[in-house]
């Protein structure tokens, strides 16, 4: 792959014969040295709060047809740079001011890490004459950042800025894409230097071999009841096309890792589920039933392989096919009988090769596995006069299959997931590290690249006020996310961990929140309060026909905890397994 993902691809390299023209060395502050470099490397926009010590880079956007999205904390602006990645397979840019503005901006990275996703984090430093002396604000970002990403440095040449970027827009992209942080010295950022720019970046990425691809084909052939599991980062949309040929040519019932529900449509015949932490149990069984499991991109972390249960560690009870694009991932926590270091988006196009199955002997049991997601995924009623799962079911008739919806954490969560049909690659924006925050910032991002496309954010009222305040970057940048607070004056998914292990010791989970739709109306959004299901979906159309940003309080019970359990419920299991 030579080109961003989902991007045109560039005209053919010239040969070594012609090397390719550079633009002449000129002299230039480094702060536009490097935003230079942003342009040429196909940066679209950046998000970040300005700083002191990076106000030469501020300066430089001035003049580059660069937008500079003004956020108002910096895990937010972190976040939708993550999300801006997840969307576009280019790496999200943010910058942030030093000490606490980088330390404000360690989750959002934290979140890029997990999630595989490209990003580069640009951290204004204080200047290299009094680095050491623990200056003002100061920090070694190097020695912080170093487990939270794929590179962290430190550029203390003007002159080197061209390389640095240059390597930043690799290092993100290639393999199992990533973070990268940068730390940039205040006084290196204001020296003036003659230094030629640097080409744009390509997408380096292992290719699956026509070998490998036939002992795919053998290793299923052989299998009685196989399954596939999809997820990952480095995904684009003609990879999901090609996922979807391949699941239908050989019948394979397909599950999507922890929030990765969209990379097959949910409407495939193939599509079986995903593997959230509010799992099916049907499903969790028909894994112990496997006899093959073909893992496409995914790491199968702590989530998706339920603690290690569904595939066990080291050697798996099922033969275990692991195709991804990072080497060291492979035989890293499961001994695959099949390693493939690939990327998803080759390793599927290579596929279309394969021959189509006729008939494929497990058909029963792929149609089984269909059955039992489509059951799952049937609303339900709970206590109390508004039903979450009614709400969420409308929702996916009301939405068109280009919709975007975001979610943070929380047991809110498990709604959305369970009743919600994805029907398109990125139209899910969910952080598989689950961090709290991040449907919001998410949702402004989405809403800002695609002013197009309708989006939704899911919200816990803890995970809301996280990052409620970027409602003002939303409204003073046109953005129209529509935010569904789902608000039961809790810390649910920590209340239902307390009933569980000290049943009706309540301590630090009740919420006393705001008037979430007086909040929003005070940031110039739309704002909406909802008590009763039939009042939900008047309330949404209200709030799409606004224009603006909006947000709909949705007051649940706090009894109300899960989709298939009530507090009390929880509580009383609790009781009677400690007698």
């Amino acid at each position: 792959m030579s080109a961003p993902p989902d991007a045109p691809l560039p005209s053919p390299s010239p040969s070594p014969a012609t090397p390719p023209s550079r633009s002449p060395a000129q002299p230039r502050e480094g702060g536009r040295i490097l935003v230079d470099q942003l342009k040429i490397h196909g940066a679209d926009r950046a998000f970040g709060v300005a700083g002191e010590s990076f106000l030469a880079v501020l300066d430089a956007f001035v003049d580059v047809d660069i937008p500079f999205i003004a956020c108002r904390q910096e895990g937010g602006a972190a976040m939708m740079a993550e999300a801006h990645g997840k969307l576009t397979g280019r790496p999200g840019i943010c910058f942030v001011t030093r000490g606490p503005g980088a330390t404000n901006a360690s989750a959002g990275v934290h979140i890029a890490h997990q999630d595989s996703t490209p990003m580069i984090l640009f951290i204004g430093q204080a200047s290299r004459a009094v680095l050491d002396r623990e200056a003002f604000q100061e920090v070694d970002f190097r020695v912080m950042y170093a487990p939270l990403c794929k590179w962290v440095a430190q550029i203390d040449r003007t002159d080197r800025i061209p390389e640095y970027i240059s390597r930043a827009f690799h290092v993100a992209t290639s393999g199992r894409p990533g973070p990268v942080v940068l730390s940039l010295p205040e006084d290196m950022l204001m020296e003036v230097a003659t230094v030629a720019d640097v080409g744009r970046y390509h997408v380096v990425q292992p290719l699956a071999h026509e070998s490998q691809l036939g002992e795919v084909h053998d290793r299923l052939m052989s299998a009685e009841r196989p399954l596939m599991v999809v997820g990952g980062g480095g995904w684009n949309a003609q990879a999901s096309t090609d996922l979807a040929l391949f699941a239908d040519a050989y019948d394979l019932p397909t599950v999507a890792s922890f929030r990765c529900q969209d990379y097959l449509d949910n409407d495939h015949r193939c599509y079986a589920g995903d593997l959230g932490l509010a799992l099916n149990p049907v499903l969790a069984e028909r894994f112990r039933q496997a006899d093959l499991l073909l893992v496409v991109g995914a790491r199968m972390g702590e989530v998706s392989s339920r603690g290690y249960t569904l595939i066990e560690a080291p050697t798996p009870r099922q033969t275990f096919l692991h195709v991804h694009a990072d080497s060291s991932e492979l035989g890293r926590v499961f001994r695959p009988e099949l390693a493939v270091n690939a990327s998803a988006p080759s390793f599927f196009a290579a596929a279309r090769a394969l021959p189509r199955l006729a008939s494929a002997p497990w058909r029963a049991w792929s149609e089984a596995a269909r059955n039992d997601y489509r059951s799952w995924n049937k609303p339900m009623e709970s206590p109390g006069p508004l039903q979450m799962a009614a709400i969420v079911a409308w929702l996916r008739e009301a939405l068109p299959p280009e919709a975007i919806v975001s979610n943070g954490a929380g047991n809110y969560t498990a709604w959305l997931h369970r009743f919600f049909r994805f029907h398109g690659y990125r139209t899910q924006l969910g952080p598989t590290s689950g961090s709290m925050g991040y449907g919001l910032p998410a949702a402004v991002a989405a809403s800002i690249i695609h002013g197009d496309r309708p989006v939704v954010c899911f919200a816990g009222d803890g995970c809301f006020l996280m990052h409620g305040q970027e409602l003002a970057t939303a409204v003073q940048y046109g953005g129209k996310p529509i935010v569904i607070v789902v608000n039961n004056q809790s810390l649910g998914t920590i209340r239902a961990h307390q009933e569980r292990r000290y049943p009706g010791r309540v301590s630090g989970t009740t919420l006393r929140n705001p008037d979430f739709a007086a909040y929003a109306r005070a940031f110039g959004a739309h704002g909406e309060t909802v008590t009763a299901t039939a009042e939900f979906a008047p309330a949404f159309e209200r709030a799409r026909a606004s224009g603006l940003a909006a947000v709909i309080e949705v007051k649940l019970d706090v009894e109300v905890l899960t989709p298939s359990a009530t507090l009390s419920q929880i509580r009383a299991a609790a009781i009677k397994g400690k007698v």
